[in-house]
């Protein structure tokens, strides 16, 4: 006896369930029932891979029996038995029985096993596709998890990019016109230094997560969590129009967003954060910098360290914006500005012109 094969089969006369188990018992488990109703019962009890099934019974059709069945037992293969050579019962059985074959009555012996062996073949086949699909649902799953929780480490779009560059180009930059932006907390080493550890990574997360959700508001990539410090870009990896209005309107709502910040951390803050903010905008190289080992999406260049410069100025000016005169020459219209006498900053020969952001026009 197959005990990892078992075949039910349902005939209303007596004879024929004597006849078929005769017939099969040595190489198959066999389960027998007279109606379509005592089958459902023992279908409840057993697992069952093949079917087989009378036609013309008289509390329900052999069809009218699979059709209950299909839904609850999808995997189990099918199979009907008739006397009778109706075409119409043929179309039936095939559409709502869902059957493997048509089988006409008395049946052949030989021709009758080698049916079964060939359904039993196209069982083990679909619950081992089954399997393999199942398991490549998981590893698209797990696919999909990991690509989330590596998308909180890079930026989604710069995910995305590098999914779609070949091996070859990975590693090719480009040169982008882009604005960039960096935000730094005034003062928190020290005012870290009296809080405790759980509330300055609680304080952090908090603010991180509010800050880079107004960046991509605004279409803008966080490139960078520098210490208290963040680095974001307007321009690359995905191009839009507008970055240096973005970048203004950016900062304007981060400096806005400081006081639910400040108020959801007020227990253990004893003064209120404050940020500067610097915006600048120009040309960049951007491009994924690295080994094959460890690669990290960047944008590097003058218009970078010049924007971490301009930054720097706001020390002395807590809650502040600076603007670059790129910036100023595509967005001054659009915003209140006060003009800085020409400043000094490392990295240029010549002092550079800045202007403070006071708010919208």
């Amino acid at each position: 006896m197959d005990k990892n094969f078992t075949i039910l089969y349902v005939d209303d006369e007596q004879q024929n369930l004597i006849s078929f188990k005769a017939a099969f018992r040595r190489e198959f488990k066999i389960l027998t029932a007279i109606s379509g109703n005592e089958a459902m019962e023992i279908l409840k009890e057993n697992v069952v891979h093949l079917i087989i099934t009378d036609q013309r019974m008289p509390e329900m059709t052999g069809v009218q029996f699979l059709e209950k069945v299909v839904p609850i037992y999808p995997d189990a293969i099918r199979m009907i038995l008739t006397g009778f050579s109706d075409i119409e019962a043929i179309i039936d059985a095939i559409n709502k029985g869902k059957v493997f074959r048509y089988i006409s009555k008395p049946w052949d012996e030989n021709e009758l096993r080698m049916t079964i062996e060939n359904a039993k073949t196209l069982y083990f086949l679909q619950k081992k596709n089954k399997q393999l699909v199942e398991e490549l649902q998981h590893k698209v799953n797990e696919q999909e998890r990991t690509l989330k929780l590596f998308m909180k480490f890079v930026p989604e779009q710069v995910v995305q990019k590098a999914l779609n560059d070949t091996e070859n180009s990975i590693f090719e930059g480009e040169v982008r016109n882009i604005s960039v932006l960096f935000c730094d907390i005034r003062g928190f080493t020290s005012m870290s230094e009296e809080m405790q550890p759980k509330h300055v990574v609680s304080f952090l997360n908090s603010y991180y997560a509010m800050m880079t959700e107004v960046v991509k508001k605004h279409n803008g990539v966080v490139n960078q969590f520098v210490g208290d410090e963040i680095f974001a870009g307007f321009g690359a990896p995905v191009a839009y129009p507008n970055n240096e209005e973005n970048a203004v309107f950016c900062a304007l709502e981060m400096l806005e967003k400081l006081n639910e910040i400040n108020e959801a951390h007020r227990e253990y803050l004893k003064i209120p954060v404050s940020v500067g903010i610097g915006i600048n905008s120009g040309e960049v190289v951007a491009g994924n910098l690295g080994s094959e080992d460890k690669i990290e999406y960047s944008v590097t260049g003058d218009t970078v360290n010049t924007g971490k410069r301009i930054e720097m100025l706001t020390k002395e000016l807590p809650n502040s914006i600076l603007m670059s005169e790129s910036v100023f020459k595509k967005v001054g219209h659009l915003f209140e500005t006060k003009a800085w006498e020409p400043v000094a900053v490392k990295g240029k020969k010549e002092k550079i012109l800045v202007y403070e952001v006071l708010g919208k026009k």
